[in-house]
């Protein structure tokens, strides 16, 4: 269903139960998705292990993995532990993703892990998985069932994106969809990479995407504000490198209006009428919308641009909607119909 060399994946399915989570991945995988992720957010999401445990024994052939796990609320040899646990259900179906944490720390009043926590915890994940003793607070140890589990890192920042291309297997790139913030969050892997002695072409590629499929053009106007304005939130400098300016309030000052921030909150056009002094290109610049054609034509013009990404993950931004218990739900399902069956054609 997919452009060759391209795959996709998803990153919210049904959440509420373990039996639950296990269908709504079975029919991603129906409907071609090869990658099944799930956020790892003690408050905020059941145990991701024990839903990602449920989906692999629904399924047969999609990968799964935390998007993303990371150093700060889980010890590394914790989650060392429960990914190699998790790979011997089905073996070579699993991927970790580490990240600096956001949400799932901040929600516990905890900060997000810097770059060197991160490349720590990295190192010390990956030597557990390859069974090698490896020094833990003073004491060397090794994981008994270790299992060769690929790690990749989720980022954004300059810094992240140079240690991920450096340690990493693979890195997942959250910074819109402007050429030039792709262009140099690739450079940044790459050069990372090279310090490693590697090329680009040895390392996983994916894109997170925020994506606004509508046809009515308030809701992508004020959800696409919305998404720049949460990029804006914790990486201004994705604004600065396209010639763009924050001329509005301070966005701290916009924060508390939201919930937990731009990027999260419920009433993504109330966020959005808060920033509606972005100017309209911010839409483009940032997220993916409109209806499965149009999106599937500037999904294809940015991988073409782009041929290093081999993974695509569209990250639903949906308007309220009391009536539907599952809108991201029926967003893969159209997704799927509309974009990814059409992808490689437009």
């Amino acid at each position: 269903m997919s452009d060759a060399g391209v795959t996709f994946g998803f990153n919210r399915f049904d959440m509420t139960s373990a039996a639950g989570f296990a269908s709504s991945v079975a029919r991603g995988e129906a409907l071609g998705y090869q990658h099944a992720f799930i956020p790892s957010s003690p408050l905020l999401v059941q145990d991701p292990y024990v839903l990602l445990a449920s989906a692999l024994a629904a399924t047969r052939v999609i990968r799964v993995g935390p998007l993303l796990e990371n150093p700060v609320i889980r010890h590394p040899a914790v989650i060392a532990g429960s990914i190699s646990t998790l790979d011997q259900i089905a073996p070579g179906r699993t991927t970790l993703t580490l990240g600096v944490g956001d949400t799932a720390v901040r929600t516990l009043g905890l900060q997000p892990a810097r770059v060197a926590e991160l490349r720590s915890g990295l190192k010390t994940i990956r030597s557990l998985l390859t069974g090698e003793k490896t020094l833990l607070g003073g004491v060397k140890s090794r994981l008994r069932h270790a299992r060769a589990v690929p790690v990749w890192v989720a980022a954004g920042g300059p810094k992240t994106l140079r240690m991920a291309g450096q340690w990493a297997d693979g890195v997942v790139i959250r910074v819109g969809t402007h050429e030039d913030n792709i262009d140099a969050a690739l450079n940044e892997v790459r050069a990372g990479a090279a310090a490693a002695g590697r090329s680009l072409d040895e390392l996983h590629i994916a894109m997170v995407l925020h994506t606004v499929m509508s046809e009515a053009p308030e809701e992508v106007d004020m959800i696409g504000r919305a998404i720049a304005a949460g990029y804006y939130e914790y990486a201004p400098y994705l604004f600065r490198n396209i010639g763009l300016d924050w001329n509005g309030p301070d966005v701290e000052g916009l924060r508390a209006n939201v919930w937990q921030d731009f990027h999260h909150t419920p009433d993504l056009i109330a966020a959005g009428r808060l920033v509606s002094f972005l100017p309209d290109r911010v839409v483009d610049d940032f997220c993916l919308h409109g209806d499965g054609p149009r999106i599937s034509r500037q999904l294809q013009s940015l991988v073409n641009r782009h041929p290093e990404i081999s993974l695509i993950v569209p990250h639903p931004m949906q308007p309220p909607s009391p009536a539907d218990g599952q809108p991201q739900l029926r967003f893969m399902e159209r997704f799927a119909h509309e974009v990814m069956a059409d992808f490689g054609r437009a």
